[in-house]
């Protein structure tokens, strides 16, 4: 069963991948779903062990920056009640 999401990106990155997969025969959709599933089969230990990772390279118009955050939700939703009082 399919499910949608809703993501950003730049667009400069969104209409070159939008090419790539005009390019491959495969939706844009379908072609992330691919991504996705490489970075979720259990084989590799990070982003740049990867297959695909010099074709993001390439996509993203220069290096891919990674963005890692340590907060836990926890402290993301008081931080969200504390605002609201």
């Amino acid at each position: 069963m399919d499910s949608k999401i809703t993501l950003a990106f730049d667009s400069k990155v969104i209409a070159k991948a939008k090419a790539f997969a005009k390019q491959n025969q495969i939706s844009l959709s379908r072609l992330t779903e691919y991504i996705y599933s490489q970075l979720t089969s259990g084989e590799f230990k990070g982003l740049e062990d990867l297959p695909i990772a010099d074709w993001i390279d390439q996509v993203a118009e220069g290096e891919a920056e990674y963005i890692r955050t340590t907060d836990k939700n926890s402290s993301k939703k008081k931080e969200f009640f504390e605002s609201r009082k």
